[in-house]
């Protein structure tokens, strides 16, 4: 018995304001892309099952164009024959009741299955069961769900749990609402074929736990996740459980740190090689007052031509003198100038004093218009 598992794919994500050819959110039109690939694989691997734990959308109330794309691509799904299993995530799921699970969309295809109304739902086919665990706003509701789990296992038969949740605090998004799978159930999981989790965005086996997977995201929803692999599970049930991760291709991702203590030799021994299309953050280091005024984020950004984006965060370097006090005393525009002036001397001063007021009379216009 072959499985496909993934999860998280988060379609109608989108950020950088970078648009495609077709005037599309660029970000966005990754994660639908992303998406087609699985499902390209889903249509040579042929397997028995397909399964989904959660977060199909990024949004509980999708675009059209999120929703159109999901149901051209369900469609092709469903046309493989293949029984496919959906499970809502926290991202999938209204926070009330008085909005439609979107979910429900779904219910029309003849080889889909989805699980959506926070609660436990029991899938059974002739020789596997599929035990359902949507995500639940509600904990003390979940426990009377899990204990619904627990009594519709079948030994005789294989038995696969599909949750989207936490399993313990390392696996936690810092999400409102996420769901944490209680530890004094984990045993459930032992009693499982195999279990399949989304919600956390890396793949891997959880713990102890020989048999319980996070297939990981189809992309990246932050440029916190500097993960440059994403794909899905290929398992196998035949006779003893074997797991296979399949890697997918994504936009690469690169970080590079600039240490500022010698900030030409570092630029220059930048390897700037495969960095075509790439989301490129750079890291400046050790930063002084100074040199911030000089390294303008416009000449970073053209030291990386080619690349699809380019962020610059900037660590500046800790004064021994500095106390918290001088920064509650002083405005930042002041205590800017009072770091330039201790590191320049007169005439250079003269020069930038001028330049930061400059600076900060435009980030003040900017800031009184967003407000």
């Amino acid at each position: 018995m072959k499985i496909i598992h993934f999860s998280d794919t988060h379609l109608g994500y989108n950020d950088l304001d970078i648009l495609d050819e077709n005037n599309i959110n660029q970000r966005e039109a990754d994660f639908y892309d992303s998406f087609s690939q699985v499902v390209k694989q889903i249509e040579i691997i042929k397997p028995d099952f397909i399964i989904h734990t959660g977060d199909l959308f990024h949004r509980s109330s999708p675009s059209n164009r999120a929703i159109t794309f999901a149901l051209e691509q369900v469609g092709i799904i469903d046309s493989f024959g293949i029984p496919f299993i959906l499970i809502a995530g926290n991202h999938s799921t209204p926070r009330t009741n008085l909005s439609s699970p979107i979910l429900k969309i779904f219910e029309s295809f003849k080889n889909l299955y989805v699980s959506y109304n926070q609660e436990y739902k029991k899938i059974e086919f002739d020789d596997v069961i599929f035990h359902t665990l949507p995500h639940m706003n509600d904990d003390t509701k979940a426990l009377s769900q899990i204990e619904l789990c627990e009594k519709n296992i079948d030994e005789d038969k294989k038995n696969i749990m599909m949750l989207h949740c936490s399993v313990g605090a390392w696996y936690l998004m810092q999400e409102f609402g996420e769901w944490v799978f209680p530890h004094d159930k984990e045993y459930l999981f032992s009693k499982m074929d195999y279990v399949a989790l989304g919600h956390w965005h890396g793949f891997g086996k959880v713990g102890k736990h020989e048999n319980v997977y996070y297939s990981g995201s189809t992309e990246r929803t932050s440029l916190n996740d500097k993960r440059n692999s994403k794909g899905f599970v290929l398992l196998n049930l035949e006779n003893k459980l074997s797991v296979e991760y399949k890697e997918i291709s994504i936009r690469g991702f690169k970080t590079f740190v600039i240490d500022c203590d010698d900030y030409e030799a570092e630029v220059e021994s930048l390897e700037l090689y495969d960095i075509k299309d790439n989301i490129i953050e750079v890291q400046l280091k050790n930063l002084t007052a100074l040199q911030s005024i000089d390294i303008q984020t416009i000449d970073i950004v053209e030291l990386f031509k080619g690349a699809m984006s380019v962020s610059v965060k900037r660590e500046f370097k800790k004064s021994s003198n500095t106390v918290l006090s001088d920064l509650e005393a002083v405005s930042l525009e002041d205590f800017f100038l009072e770091h330039i002036k201790d590191e320049s001397d007169d005439k250079e001063f003269d020069r930038l004093k001028d330049k930061v007021k400059e600076l900060f009379s435009h980030y003040d216009e900017v800031h009184d218009d967003i407000v």
